[in-house]
């Protein structure tokens, strides 16, 4: 939340996702294209200035749904693994700094409706984490979203992106949406690539790092579609 301190590449960053205040998550796996035909099971307006109610999201192989407490644990395991923190924010974090992250899911964004943050699961399992918010690098909205490493290579990387595309299009009426990504996170940048993502400019980064901004407008079709 870009209000609330380290979410904005870990679930927000509360500036961060990961503490500092520009997100540079996006961390996602390669594989090969899904279909990612989603339906939401909630009636939250389309209008992007209207009270957000999270929706519950599926699409062929996840459910996205809003967290509940008994998620902290294996919140707390994804964001802990270093092959995912590496590329959300300032790095990873501690023990302590991801479960009051996990905390402030639910007294600052969905206490006061900030943004829509899901748990992503499969057969009933968490397996990742996912946003979509307003975002400082331009005017408009970026998605975030993170797998855990037993689930890469499968192609749920394309389909959670699609989803999470297709529900700021559809159900937040959005015309654009945006993604930053580390110049390194090539695994990342398939995936992006696959959805219809294209390179907008590089952003440098105060230690001197690249982080790459993409978009994805509406009128664009997903190369998945093709």
């Amino acid at each position: 939340m870009d209000n609330t301190g380290r979410f904005r590449a870990k679930i927000h960053g509360f500036e961060t996702e990961s503490g500092s205040c520009r997100l540079r998550l996006h961390f996602s796996i390669a594989g090969r294209p899904a279909p990612a035909a989603i339906t939401s099971e909630s009636h939250a307006s389309s209008r992007v200035a209207s009270p957000l109610v999270t929706s519950t999201l599926r699409t062929q192989r996840l459910v996205l749904e809003r967290y509940v407490p008994e998620d902290e644990e294996g919140f707390v395991a994804l964001f802990q693994d270093t092959r995912v923190s590496r590329w959300m924010g300032d790095g990873p974090s501690s023990e302590a700094a991801d479960r009051a992250l996990f905390g402030r899911v639910f007294t600052k964004v969905y206490a006061d409706d900030l943004f829509d943050v899901w748990a992503v699961r499969r057969d009933g399992r968490l397996v990742g984490h996912a946003e979509i918010k307003p975002t400082d690098v331009v005017e408009g909205y970026e998605i975030i979203y993170a797998l855990t490493p037993q689930v890469w290579g499968c192609g749920l990387g394309v389909e959670l992106a699609e989803a999470l595309v297709a529900y700021g299009f559809h159900t937040l009426g959005l015309t654009e949406v945006h993604a930053t990504v580390a110049a390194p996170n090539k695994a990342s940048l398939r995936v992006l690539s696959a959805v219809g993502f294209e390179h907008i400019r590089d952003i440098t980064e105060n230690d001197g790092s690249t982080t790459l901004l993409l978009a994805r407008s509406i009128s664009d079709r997903s190369p998945t579609d093709r």
